[in-house]
């Protein structure tokens, strides 16, 4: 991959992270209800395992 196209996805990847953690955090301080809270922490569980995944893909094909 070329150099700047990694650069985008360790963006994204960092973005990614990020966005997962604000849903959890405010998840756990709105919601109350217990289905709709646990489909959005999943889907922000999902998003952060998203988000690691393209980081170790960055970290293993990084451009010499």
């Amino acid at each position: 991959m070329h150099a700047l196209d990694v650069m985008w996805i360790s963006f994204y990847s960092i973005g990614a992270m990020l966005v997962s953690v604000l849903i959890l955090s405010a998840t756990r301080k709105w919601i109350k209800n217990a289905v709709l809270s646990f489909i959005i922490k999943l889907f922000a569980f999902i998003l952060f395992i998203l988000g690691t995944f393209l980081m170790v893909l960055v970290v293993f094909t990084w451009p010499n």
